[in-house]
């Protein structure tokens, strides 16, 4: 599924949301920020990965190098001008595109703070696993972790990916938007004023370009 809104002439920005629970923490955010777009007459679209939501394709048999032709074949099929790839969504960031890059996460990290959680909801479970524990455990048959069913392929390709960085893509820092980062709160919220922010960056960084 593909989420679109604004105009289908002029710039179109290829959002890549922060992936797995990030990914739910973060929509509603993103949906508003689309709508602030196209208000300023900036298309954007949002594509869902395989094995999200009602892709028919399951989870565990995703790869990362799958997941970035995957975005790869959408900006191309939306006629995406642009990218705005946020936290961990960085890593799949098709290299012909120019754009932002907000608050930018490794692989590495995102696995790390997976697995922590895990670790954490196992000792509350009375059934303590160790970070080492589970990291063998992904990498030789893959891990359920946040919810998620991560396979060895996946895992792997976590481990080693890091977000590009080129001239042609500007990090976004979480300072400019202001605020509290949402992805750290414990449900899905909005704040009209960090799309705002952002919607002003990127509306700003679009103008900078034209000239």
């Amino acid at each position: 599924m593909v989420l679109r809104f604004g105009e289908s002439s002029g710039p179109k920005i290829l959002i890549i949301p922060p992936l797995f629970s990030e990914h739910n923490l973060m929509r509603r955010q993103l949906v508003q920020l689309m709508r602030k777009l196209a208000d300023a007459g900036i298309g954007s679209v949002l594509p869902d990965l395989p094995g999200w939501n009602e892709s028919l394709q399951p989870l565990e048999t995703q790869t990362l190098a799958f997941w970035r032709e995957a975005m790869a074949q959408a900006a191309r099929a939306n006629g995406a001008t642009h990218v705005l790839a946020v936290r961990s969504g960085a890593v799949l960031t098709p290299p012909a595109l120019q754009g932002w890059s907000y608050a930018p996460q490794s692989g590495a990290k995102l696995l790390r703070g997976m697995v922590r959680a895990r670790t954490i909801a196992s000792r509350e479970t009375g059934q303590p696993e160790t970070s080492e524990d589970i990291y063998q455990l992904g990498r030789t048959q893959g891990a359920m972790l946040a919810g998620w069913r991560i396979g060895v392929a996946m895992f792997s390709e976590l481990e080693l990916a890091e977000p590009p960085k080129h001239d042609a893509l500007v990090e976004i820092k979480q300072g400019q938007v202001g605020g509290p980062a949402l992805w750290l709160r414990a449900e899905a919220a909005e704040d009209t004023e960090q799309v705002a922010s952002l919607a002003g960056i990127i509306n700003s960084g679009l103008a900078e370009s034209a000239q």
